[in-house]
């Protein structure tokens, strides 16, 4: 059966065909031809309505596909958040002014998918993560429910950097099975023996749930909100922007575990092997995890591998002349081999100790599969305190947003301890 994007691809070509038939002088046979066509368009117009209503259906009903590609209503959606009005959110709050345009559309959309104390802001709205496409590869075993998994959570963190998949969840929890055997072949040790039995196919559930609740209270003046439009617009995208972004690119591999934080992925129980240096910073130490990564097939080679250092580390290994190398640094060596090397003070504890040393990950996408999963759902919840700053004319906003974390396969990642 054709899809939506074909029907609609032929039905151009042949209203393009009528249009050069009617701009001559039509015979007998054209004339014929044309009414032929006029029938075929309005046939496909009516085959275009069924299956836009069809793919609207599917995409309301069938939670657990995965969309490849975008249908009407998903690229009609992505233009509204586009033009999404955070200022209207704050008026709305604040004065109880009605939401219009693009924005309440948003907002309506958001609120049928899940519940919001407050008014609901999408995550795209301020530009902390874009819909850009699946990376799940073919063979792993599907979920029972499997949400669109998002390339990019925000463009400067660690966390996408290094691979993570950010997946978006509208409500409950969320689970993904990722195969963790090996399975093995064998030789017939005779001309009738036996290959050997079969080896179980085994996949390990990487749960993702809603455990974990992220808050940011902003307190907007008086002044300020008389001083409506794109500035103050744009100020406070810029402040959520920032902390949340930072609090959640940091809780993805320091976080605690405890105390509301989800267990990042250096401080968590992911079974990641973990290795001590001990020495001071050099290429020949991370070269030594890449081969680790070699020998357990978690990689094809050095470029598979992305590394998260501190900025102290990299001006050690910057300033380090290879001693095997000719004129070379030791971060020119790592550079030239590693896929991608992600500097960070954000994500990794600053160093420790005398002297004083620093963590390092290192990881690697196994067949298309991520190494972390980063959980996000809904959208941002932003609720309105009206008596906190009631007696200076203020406003004081709280945006909570929910996510979790956890790693695929502990083989895509190694962590070194104790560089100096």
């Amino acid at each position: 059966m054709p899809t939506l994007i074909e029907l609609k691809e032929t039905r151009a070509a042949k209203v393009a065909e009528m249009g050069t038939l009617a701009s001559a002088d039509m015979s007998d046979e054209s004339r014929t031809r044309f009414d032929s066509l006029d029938k075929e368009v309005r046939t496909l117009d009516g085959d275009i309505l069924r299956a836009e209503k069809i793919a609207d259906f599917e995409r309301r009903h069938a939670e657990g596909k995965i969309i490849v590609a975008p249908d009407r209503a998903e690229r009609e959606y992505a233009d509204l958040v586009g033009k999404f009005e955070l200022r209207q959110v704050i008026l709305h709050l604040d004065e109880g002014r009605s939401l219009s345009g693009a924005t309440a559309e948003v907002v309506t959309e958001l609120r049928n998918r899940g519940g919001y104390h407050g008014c609901p802001i999408p995550f795209e709205g301020l530009e902390l993560e874009k819909r850009s496409g699946e990376t799940v590869a073919s063979g792993i075993p599907n979920p029972a429910r499997v949400a669109p998994i998002i390339d990019r959570l925000f463009a400067p963190t660690a966390a996408v950097r290094m691979g993570a998949a950010i997946v978006n969840i509208d409500s409950g929890s969320e689970s993904h099975p990722v195969t963790t055997s090996s399975v093995q072949a064998a030789w017939a040790a005779s001309e009738t023996g036996g290959v050997g039995g079969p080896t179980a196919y085994a996949t390990t559930d990487r749960p993702l749930a809603p455990n974990s609740t992220l808050g940011v209270q902003m307190k907007i003046t008086r002044k300020a909100l008389k001083q409506r439009g794109d500035a103050l617009e744009q100020a406070v995208r810029r402040d959520l922007n920032g902390a949340i972004g930072e609090a959640m690119d940091r809780a993805a591999f320091l976080g605690a575990g405890s105390s509301g934080e989800p267990a990042g992925v250096l401080v968590g129980s992911y079974g990641i092997t973990s290795t001590a240096i001990g020495a001071a910073a050099s290429w020949g130490a991370f070269r030594a995890a890449v081969v680790r990564f070699l020998i357990a097939n978690a990689a094809a080679g050095p470029g598979d591998v992305r590394a998260l250092i501190r900025p102290e580390v990299w001006s050690e290994l910057d300033g380090l002349l290879a001693s095997d190398a000719g004129p070379k640094f030791e971060f020119d060596r790592m550079r030239e081999n590693l896929g991608a090397i992600v500097m960070s003070g954000n994500a990794l504890a600053a160093p420790t100790g005398s002297p004083a040393t620093s963590k390092a990950l290192l990881t690697t996408t196994a067949g298309g599969v991520p190494p972390i999963f980063v959980g996000l759902w809904g959208a941002i919840d932003m609720i309105r305190d009206p008596y906190s700053d009631a007696a200076s004319g203020g406003l004081r906003l709280t945006a909570l947003a929910t996510m979790d974390v956890t790693v695929s396969r502990p083989a895509q990642l190694q962590i070194l301890t104790g560089i100096q």
